[in-house]
């Protein structure tokens, strides 16, 4: 007997429709799995079997032939353990269902039970428009699942549940939530109050936070540049519902959703350590799976010790942050992921880091500085929009024991900006001041005449390449922004110039 029971499999953050063929027949018992299966997908044999007989069903005799259609794709992972089980008991006549708009996906154990699976929202995601009216999903991943709307989300503990609701002999009601009750975005746990001082970064940081600029911190140790960076997400303004969707679908492929989350809310921030790899940053595998800057999208990716990660890593960088996506090509196919992330990087001024301050001496010599600050290239901070000095705080600023600024006071601003160029580049593909196209910079960054005569004047004595060029205009813009100008005045001009001071 032949019986056909749908599933999906992944392909970046889409899913494609997989038909699972069962096809029964006398013979020698034993069982084959074809259509490009992978090791995990073939174990799923003994898996299977084991879970029918200890759910109390009859395993029945003969050859089973098993297809995962189309045969071109490649199958990971076990999420094909419960389709490939539901078929088994369906071609026995254990039980009976229309299975033509139903889907399935779980991994079992050997008593029945079924375990969750990554990657469940881009699969409920695509299905939804593949004509599947019901998904079948571990009773763990329901959270998750549930967020694509308009279609049934049925969780299941134990295969035994599944068979008895297929044969209608139980009743499991398909699981909702309210997104709007998931968004809670005040409850950060590090505040822009807690910094003391650092005036000039903290501007530098909201400066980045409306336009979505990266920015380089540069400063002594101890002088608080991992303490800003860490507040910064404190200041960005909230995902909407969309962005929202897009991090979870990440965080689902790669299995980082933590426990009993079903939605990324706050804006992700990852900060790598500096050994990572360049697979590990930009994404890879034999099946492409996201890395670090797509782990960020729509947030913030994080290096701290700039210079001391690997120089094919910080190079592999520079595309996704003009590009804001990056393309994984593998033999298996080319895979593209949103990686729309902003770039932040901390480092000391030299090896010793005592470079410039007032209060340590340096002992490093001309040579061993030039060799550490080499490490970066000039293109690669070419992209860097603000260069921001962090110097050691004062005394006084020590003891000072009032409460800076809070992050919403800035945030506000911060949002107030960002409202400003939603409406400006309202029918374009960009939506911030960062992303603004060459062939738009005139366009949107009018200077007033004083503005464009020091302009002129900071191109020749910056010597600017054509890139520093765009993005001052850029920065200045927001600066513009901030300050409710319609045209670029002279003194966003200078202020946009004080964040271009590291290594012109």
């Amino acid at each position: 007997m032949l019986v056909k029971v749908k599933s999906a499999a992944l392909f970046g953050l889409n899913a494609l429709l997989i038909e699972i063929e069962i096809d029964s027949h006398k013979g020698l018992p034993g069982q084959t799995i074809v259509g490009l299966p992978d090791a995990a997908v073939k174990e799923s044999r003994e898996r299977v079997k084991s879970a029918i007989i200890n759910s109390k069903f009859e395993f029945p005799e003969g050859y089973f032939t098993i297809n995962l259609a189309p045969g071109n794709i490649r199958k990971e992972g076990p999420l094909y353990d419960l389709p490939i089980a539901i078929g088994i008991l369906a071609s026995s006549s254990q039980l009976a269902a229309d299975f033509e708009k139903l889907l399935f996906i779980g991994e079992l154990s050997l008593n029945g039970e079924i375990r969750p699976v990554s990657g469940v929202l881009p699969i409920c995601c695509s299905a939804k428009g593949l004509g599947i009216d019901k998904i079948f999903v571990p009773f763990e991943n329901r959270e998750e699942a549930a967020l694509v709307q308009d279609i049934e989300i049925i969780p299941l503990k134990t295969l035994k549940e599944a068979a008895s609701y297929l044969n209608q002999e139980i009743e499991i009601v398909p699981h909702k939530i309210n997104i709007d009750e998931l968004f809670n975005h005040d409850d950060f746990e590090q505040d822009f109050s807690e910094v003391k001082g650092q005036y000039f970064a903290k501007r530098g940081l909201e400066i980045a936070a409306s336009g979505g600029h990266n920015l380089l911190l540069s400063g002594s140790p101890g002088s608080g540049k991992t303490m800003l960076a860490r507040r910064f997400p404190s200041i960005l303004p909230p995902l909407s519902h969309a962005e929202a969707l897009e991090v979870t679908k990440l965080y689902s492929i790669t299995g980082h959703l933590k426990d009993k989350a079903s939605l990324i809310t706050k804006r992700p921030f990852r900060s790598p350590h500096h050994t990572t790899s360049n697979i590990g940053i930009i994404g890879g595998g034999r099946l492409p799976k996201p890395g670090e800057i797509s782990l960020s999208h729509h947030g913030i990716l994080f290096f701290d010790e700039f210079p001391e990660f690997e120089r094919e890593v910080l190079e592999v960088l520079r595309e996704p942050m003009e590009d804001g996506n990056v393309t994984i090509a593998r033999a298996a196919g080319s895979i593209t992921y949103p990686a729309e992330f902003l770039f932040v990087a901390a480092m000391n001024p030299c090896p010793c880091g005592n470079y410039g301050d007032q209060i340590k001496s340096c002992s490093c010599t001309p040579q061993k500085i030039n060799k550490y600050l080499e490490k970066i290239s000039g293109p690669l901070l070419d992209r860097i929009d603000l260069h921001i000095e962090v110097p050691r705080l004062k005394k006084e600023e020590l003891i000072d024991k009032n409460p800076a600024e809070p992050s919403a006071i800035i945030r506000k601003r911060v949002i107030h900006a960002r409202n400003i160029q939603k409406e400006r580049f309202n029918s374009k593909l960009f939506s911030l001041n960062s992303r603004i196209s060459p062939k738009y910079i005139r366009k949107f960054c009018e200077l007033t005449a004083d503005a464009e005569l020091f302009f002129n004047n900071a191109i020749t004595q910056l010597k600017m390449s054509a890139r520093v060029h765009d993005r001052l205009l850029k920065v200045a813009r927001t600066i513009a922004d901030l300050d409710d100008s319609e045209l670029i005045e002279a003194n966003h001009i200078a202020e946009a110039a004080q964040f271009r001071g590291f290594r012109q």
